[in-house]
C-alpha cells in the first residue's frame, strides 16, 4: 500500500496566508468594482450582452437557442469562458426553456449541475441550446449544452431543475 509522500517544502501558517493573499490579489479580489456593478441589474445585463440571436420554438416541446460571444468581461485569467459566466447563462436560458414550458407560472432554480468539459476560448462563437427534459405539475427539468459553432465540439452541459411555486388557496 503507498503512503502519501510528504509535503514538498513546509510552511509556516504566516507563509501560508502571505501566500494565498497573494494568490487572491492576482485574481484580482483586492481590486474595485466599477460603478456599472453597482447597479441592481448590473448582472443581467453582463449575461445579455453576452448572448445575441435567441430562438424559441413553441411548445409542447419548447427549445431555447443563441449564440455567446466569449468576451473580456466574462472570461477567467486564462483567456477562457469564466465557469461563472457559464453556469449564469445555463441558469437563464434555462429559465427562459422552462417558462416557455410552464407558461406564467411562477418558479424558482431549485439545482444547477454543470459539466465543464472543454474551454471556449476568447473571442470564439458558442451554439448555446436549452431543451426539456421533463415537466411535471410542480417541476421542470431542463438541458443545456454549448457547442463551439465553428466545430460543433461540446464544451459544457448543464441540468436545471425548476420548481413551480404552488398556488395559494383561501
Amino acid at each position: 500500500m503507498a503512503r502519501p509522500s510528504p509535503p514538498e517544502d513546509e510552511l509556516s501558517p504566516a507563509e501560508s496566508r502571505a501566500r494565498t493573499q497573494a494568490f487572491l490579489e492576482a485574481l484580482g479580489v483586492g481590486g474595485t468594482l466599477p460603478a456599472s456593478a453597482e447597479r441592481p441589474d448590473a448582472f443581467s445585463e453582463l449575461v445579455r450582452s453576452l448572448l445575441s440571436s435567441a430562438a424559441v420554438s413553441p411548445p409542447p416541446d419548447p427549445q431555447v437557442t443563441c449564440t455567446l460571444t466569449v468576451s473580456p468581461a466574462s472570461t477567467n485569467r486564462y483567456n477562457t469562458l469564466h465557469g461563472g459566466a457559464v453556469a449564469a447563462v445555463a441558469e437563464a436560458l434555462g429559465m427562459a426553456c422552462a417558462c416557455a414550458a410552464a407558461g406564467d407560472k411562477e418558479m424558482f432554480l431549485g439545482e444547477l449541475s454543470t459539466a465543464y468539459l472543454s474551454a471556449a476560448r476568447l473571442d470564439s462563437e458558442v451554439d448555446v441550446e436549452a431543451k426539456i427534459l421533463r415537466k411535471g405539475r410542480s417541476v421542470v427539468v431542463t438541458t443545456i449544452e454549448f457547442r463551439l459553432k465553428d466545430t460543433k465540439k461540446l464544451c459544457f452541459t448543464a441540468r436545471a431543475t425548476f420548481f413551480i411555486m404552488p398556488v395559494a388557496s383561501l
